[in-house]
């Protein structure tokens, strides 16, 4: 159960049930009367994400046209319009660390470290930022970063004789030998924030007297709407609201699971729930946000050399085949309509995070986020130039509405060292960075 004091509740206050302990959103009753909210723990911290989507971009039409703050989106990133003044494309990054013959297998491992891995069966890279920035404003939080996935990668990723199969599954290093899984299924995904059991008997058995995690507080919550504020109230209600329908909607993809089936090599009806995939793992990351449960995290949009096929917007061909275009104007108007589709649901994202209350502000205002590939062209699998755009309010950190064309071939490793700098991280170096990107 939890306590309330004539003063005001603790941050780190929780709903607590057999099984099951929920976080809470920032409440106004978390502040302590006549104190600054900048002046108390409960202050909204910096969130940062890192989105990754493989396969490059066509850059034509991910490059805006105009340079500074007069600039028009592309049409791979015209999503992102309502979102504009907090945006920054950079233009002309490279990342040669991640250079190498073995392409598909070292390019998500290295996007975020933008160190070169060395020859080994053993991953041997480097520390990406997201788990620097994870060692800095992580501590605090029950889950010091979250690493996300929208597709499983097939068990083994994609190997290569010199550099083993560690790459190419994660863009998230804890240390430059422990690459981290990223979790692919909304399940694990929503126990790993929620909890139901600790153990798969205990689990089984809790699921049979529960419906829901939520079911497991509902004495706690009740306890504490009746001492919370009118406005504390909306934004409790909201926000269990929130998870409750995340959670049906993770039921609900389970009962529509098909893997006793013996399927095709493209199976019908996969590719139709992968928006909802999507927008499942988007939306328990900004719960995980909202709840203070963690200020990190990391998401693939799709893995490495998927075959992953889009009929929801016209495109039935497999993703990897066709990113090997080969000029094809057909197959590039194909993948220009992927390519816009991620953007569409980073923007669903964003909206998510905009319309949640936190603190002074709401999730958006408090979130730096990088959105991003260690691919250019996927035709000729180059590292130059990299598509990049930073998003998000930042805590006021960051100089959006900018589109930046910075000399060729400066090093990717320069937007990561000015986003640790603008979180408060001191970092002296990323990986090859030869200085921040001081117009942001």
């Amino acid at each position: 159960m939890i306590f309330l004091t004539k003063k005001h509740l603790s941050r780190r206050t929780v709903l607590r049930g057999v099984g099951a302990v929920i976080a809470l959103p920032l409440l106004d009753a978390m502040i302590p009367a006549a104190v600054a909210l900048a002046q108390t723990a409960a202050a909204p911290k910096m969130k940062m994400a890192f989105i990754y989507f493989p396969h490059g971009a066509i850059m034509d039409k991910w490059t805006p046209s105009g340079v500074g703050r007069d600039f028009k989106l592309s049409p791979i990133l015209e999503a992102f319009e309502p979102y504009q003044k907090q945006l920054v494309v950079i233009s002309n990054l490279g990342n040669r660390p991640a250079e190498s013959a073995a392409v598909h297998a070292i390019v998500p491992g290295t996007w975020l470290s933008c160190v070169h891995p060395k020859e080994s069966q053993d991953p041997i890279g480097g520390v990406t930022v997201d788990q620097i920035a994870a060692q800095h404003l992580g501590q605090d939080t029950p889950l010091p970063s979250l690493e996300v996935a929208t597709e499983q990668d097939g068990g083994g990723g994609v190997c290569d004789r010199a550099y083993g199969c560690s790459f190419s599954g994660t863009i998230s290093f804890r240390t430059p030998t422990t690459p981290l899984p990223m979790e692919y299924n909304p399940r694990n995904l929503f126990q790993r924030l929620f909890g139901r059991g600790d153990t798969p008997a205990e689990r089984a058995a809790l699921g049979k007297r529960y419906n829901s995690v939520l079911d497991m507080v509902a004495a706690d919550a009740e306890s504490m709407r009746r001492d919370l504020g009118p406005a504390d109230r909306v934004v409790l209600s909201d926000y269990l609201d929130s998870v409750r329908e995340v959670e049906r909607r993770v039921q609900k993809m389970e009962s529509q699971d098909l893997s006793h089936l013996k399927l095709p090599e493209v199976p019908l009806g996969i590719p139709e729930q992968f928006p909802e995939q999507q927008a499942l793992m988007f939306d328990m990351i900004a719960l995980a946000f909202q709840a203070n449960l963690t200020h990190i995290a990391s998401m693939t949009m799709a893995h490495e050399v998927s075959s992953m096929t889009y009929p929801f917007i016209g495109v039935p061909d497999a993703f990897h085949p066709i990113s090997h275009h080969q000029g094809d104007p057909s197959k590039i108007e194909k993948l220009i309509k992927i390519q816009a589709y991620h953007t569409t649901k980073v923007a669903a994202f964003l909206k998510r995070l905009a319309d949640t209350p936190d603190g002074d502000g709401s999730l958006y205002d408090h979130a730096m986020i990088l959105y991003g590939s260690n691919m250019s062209n996927s035709n000729a699998h180059d590292q130059y130039p990299l598509p990049t755009a930073l998003i998000g309010g930042a805590c006021g950190k960051i100089k959006g509405g900018q589109h930046l064309r910075y000399p060729e071939h400066t090093p990717l490793a320069n937007v990561l060292l000015t986003m640790l700098r603008r979180a408060g991280i001191q970092q002296d170096r990323v990986g090859d960075s030869s200085g921040e990107i001081v117009e942001i």
